[in-house]
């Protein structure tokens, strides 16, 4: 597949681009190479074998989502707040 200098141009446009003859002629034949190489892919066989999502073959390490016990009540960790009100903290406007 021939990439157009059209093609190249639509692109660098959606891409917010500014290229140069060069830039635009080298980037027309790095996209064919590209796309040629991607239809090679496409014509392998891979019946049969399995997807592979992960190189490594592990899980999600993450710690377990568990529920500590906190012996501070409400009241205690509201007094550390520098500025609270009506039993919530304060803070400064975000937006």
């Amino acid at each position: 597949m021939n990439n157009t200098r059209d093609d190249i141009l639509h692109l660098a446009k959606l891409s917010n681009l500014q290229l140069t003859d060069a830039e635009i002629s080298a980037l027309q034949q790095d996209v064919t190479n590209i796309v040629g190489y991607i239809s090679q892919l496409d014509e392998l066989d891979t019946t049969g074998v399995e997807p592979t999502y992960q190189v490594f073959e592990m899980e999600n390490v993450w710690r377990a989502d568990e529920i500590k016990p906190q012996d501070a009540t409400r009241e205690q960790l509201l007094a550390l707040a520098p500025d609270q009100a009506q039993n919530m903290i304060k803070v400064q406007k975000v937006l």
